[in-house]
């Protein structure tokens, strides 16, 4: 197989220690070469035990760092747009974590930056595309069994949400993952945001609008629903279902062992999304790392998270405005189809 991809990865975070254990372990063929946070300590806590990484404070530096043939972001988002055109500079594959960058202006310079290039070396983090059962459901639409899709309806429930979280993040953080499931299972791009508030959760910080129900239009005519609840209490749920013209199927449905005992049942219910798509994340990165490894890009991309940005935006404004906000698109360079 030749020698491991060496990789860079930035952000020594939640996700970025998650995928700097799982690159070299669960997922074969590469290994860490490099990790950058601002928080060096951090960084090292990450790596502890492993040899032959080094550890730095600067993005930039990381990338420049030997032996790295491939980025791995997974740095606050803000911190995405630098990183991702160095990369494109240095010509190094990139699986960046969502958002692609916190605007959809941003985003869009992406975009532009690979299509001067000629060529894909970006593949977004969405990685519901990557989770077993979202891929049969996308094998299933895709086979026309049930006819054409009308309706998606989507549950997004998280146990609490960080101190940090804000009304707008329900829609540009949480429910960005909605959108981009939706754009990939519909084959459609999403066209219109409404968003309509119930009195908010009593368990929600004070002044969070949560939860919220968020309604997309296609350019299909199919209508998407989505529940956005981040402070449910209980756990992590992700279910989507698919009405179409002749049935429906369910995503997302409770797959844990259900103990009976002492004249009760009950089940596990996940805490958060590194444990319910903990085998999707694995997929994302072995699938990265083998494109890398070949010389081309796969998955969700740089267009993708543009049109998923763009879409967050239309939703923030029709939280902010109440009224239904459209969604404009730039015009998609040949590169992506």
């Amino acid at each position: 197989m030749g020698d491991p991809l060496g990789v860079a990865v930035l952000g020594a975070g939640h996700m970025g220690a998650d995928h700097v254990r799982r690159i070299g372990t669960t997922v074969g063929g590469a290994r860490v070469v490099a990790v950058a946070d601002p928080d060096t300590a951090r960084a090292e806590a990450a790596v502890a035990g492993r040899s032959g990484v080094s550890v730095h404070g600067d993005a930039l530096a990381a990338l420049a760092a030997p032996g790295v043939e491939a980025v791995l972001v997974a740095s606050p988002e803000a911190a995405h747009e630098e990183a991702l055109l160095a990369a494109c500079a240095r010509g190094l594959p990139v699986l960046c974590e969502k958002p692609l960058t916190p605007d959809a202006a941003s985003s869009l310079r992406i975009v532009e930056a690979e299509a001067r290039l000629g060529r894909r070396l970006i593949q977004v983090g969405f990685m519901r595309r990557y989770d077993a059962e979202y891929a049969d459901l996308k094998a299933l639409l895709d086979s026309g069994g049930l006819g054409r899709p009308l309706m998606l309806h989507c549950r997004h429930r998280n146990v609490a949400s960080p101190p940090y979280f804000t009304s707008s993040m329900l829609i540009s953080s949480s429910v960005s993952h909605e959108i981009d499931a939706a754009r990939w299972l519909l084959g459609q791009e999403i066209t219109a945001v409404t968003v309509l508030r119930p009195t908010p959760s009593g368990d929600a910080p004070y002044g969070l609008l949560d939860p919220q129900l968020v309604l997309f239009e296609t350019s299909g005519g199919a209508l998407v629903d989505v529940e956005i609840f981040v402070n449910c209490g209980f756990g992590y749920e992700v279910r989507c279902e698919a009405v179409c013209e002749r049935g429906s199927a369910t995503v997302g449905e409770d797959r844990s062992m259900t103990v009976r005992s002492a004249g009760r049942a009950g089940q596990d219910v996940a805490q958060d999304y590194v444990v319910r798509f903990a085998d999707a994340y694995d997929r994302e990165v072995r699938a990265w790392v083998a494109a890398a490894r070949a010389g081309r890009a796969t998955g969700p991309s740089a267009w993708d998270g543009y049109a998923a940005a763009a879409v967050a935006e239309a939703g923030v404004r029709a939280l902010r405005e109440g009224a239904r906000s459209t969604v404009e698109l730039a015009e998609r360079p040949a590169l992506y189809g």
